[in-house]
């Protein structure tokens, strides 16, 4: 038995933090079913990879998952959803406060068709202040983070191409509703879940800012090496790239020993800590320079890994799924889809449970796939599933 069997989730979220949500719930065993407007959505073709157009990030996010293709504006379909809300345990959204309000999925509304019921709201901003109802995505979260603003140079910052506020809001959202339901089995009652991509990005930088909070030091970027430790930097070698990150005194000692160095660095007080490692890293990361530029990455990373230190190569996308690491964790399932040449390799959950993991067991579906089966389970009779296809509800 899966850990979340017996769970029913509708997962009105688009693009990737409210999704994911639903996904990480549907990958350990919650009945997942994604409510798309008729004639599919946007999400659904973000980077082409498909005959027919459907994209990357909608078969990530959608395996697992079932597909209801829906009007929810149209008093009919409003109808369908109340029936759906009353039958489910949690409903996903990322939308803000006021267009929950005027599609009838506010929490207020929900509870009432549905005590129980446990309403996951992903937003830009949170339910309250100025900001409330903008619009936003994982770069805007970046950068109101304070992390763009740190990333390359002071002359020009740059963004992460990674969706980390995306998916960081994504696995709070879980959480939450994880949570909740875990509360629910004492009281029976359901609650509002609220997760933001301003909040989770600022929690992933929370380390400056409270520094900054506290002390005011006012950080600058500084290209890729660190605020509180050395030598932690990109590294260019013979064939390519290193990430190296040296922390605390016994690291930084076994790198100095690696550089036949260990008494004129571990000496110098310019070094002695690792705020001051931080503060003089140019230092640091131009011996690590040297030594890296004598030789080729597999030469390198053999070294470091001997003296015990952190090193990494810099991979391309192509590197990162063929190295043997990736392949010997099997993360990877492959999953066929229609209009596809070959199965997808989807990543399951980075995270395992020793009995009840989870899994991959059913591909993404095509736009509406399942709507008849489910109207049907909720008490809809043939004739009237016709009807309301013809009348362009679903």
């Amino acid at each position: 038995m899966n850990a979340l069997e017996g769970i029913r989730v509708l997962d009105f979220g688009r693009y990737v933090a409210g999704p994911y949500c639903a996904t990480l719930l549907a990958e350990f065993g919650a009945d997942v079913l994604r409510i798309e407007k008729r004639g599919s959505n946007d999400d659904r073709y973000v980077t082409p990879v498909t005959s027919e157009g459907e994209g990357a990030l909608f078969l990530l996010m959608a395996r697992n998952k079932r597909s209801l293709s829906l009007d929810p504006v149209s008093e009919e379909g409003r109808k369908v959803v109340r029936r759906l809300v009353a039958n489910s345990d949690i409903v996903v959204v990322n939308m803000s406060p006021r267009a929950l309000v005027s599609l009838g999925l506010d929490y207020a509304t929900l509870s009432e068709i549905n005590p129980r019921i446990i309403l996951v709201s992903v937003t830009a901003f949170g339910d309250e202040g100025p900001w409330k109802d903008r619009l936003g995505f994982d770069t805007i979260g970046q950068a109101m983070s304070g992390t763009t603003y740190l990333c390359g140079t002071e002359q020009q910052p740059y963004r992460s191409p990674a969706s980390w506020v995306d998916f960081t809001t994504g696995i709070y959202g879980a959480f939450g509703a994880l949570a909740a339901l875990r509360e629910r089995d004492r009281s029976g009652r359901g609650q509002m879940v609220s997760a933001n991509l301003l909040a989770s990005a600022l929690m992933s930088n929370g380390l400056t800012v409270l520094e900054q909070a506290l002390t005011s030091p006012n950080r600058k970027a500084i290209g890729n090496r660190n605020f509180g430790s050395g030598p932690t930097d990109l590294f260019r070698v013979k064939d390519g790239w290193l990430q190296v990150h040296v922390i605390g005194s016994a690291l930084f000692a076994r790198w100095a020993r690696l550089m036949g160095e260990e008494a004129k660095w571990v000496s110098d007080p310019r070094f002695a800590t690792d705020d001051l490692r931080g503060r003089n890293g140019a230092i640091l990361s131009e011996r690590m320079a040297e030594w890296c530029s004598q030789r080729t990455r597999e030469e390198a990373i053999a070294a470091l890994s001997e003296a015990k230190v952190p090193a990494a190569p810099v991979l391309s996308p192509q590197e990162a799924f063929n190295h043997p690491q990736v392949q010997a964790m099997g993360l990877f399932e492959a999953v066929a889809y229609p209009g596809l040449d070959k199965p997808a390799p989807l990543q399951r959950a980075p995270v395992e449970l020793s009995r009840t993991p989870g899994s991959i067991s059913r591909p993404p579906p095509t736009v509406g796939q399942q709507t008849d089966e489910v109207l049907a389970r909720v008490g809809y009779s043939p004739e009237d599933i016709a009807e309301l296809r013809e009348r362009g509800v679903i």
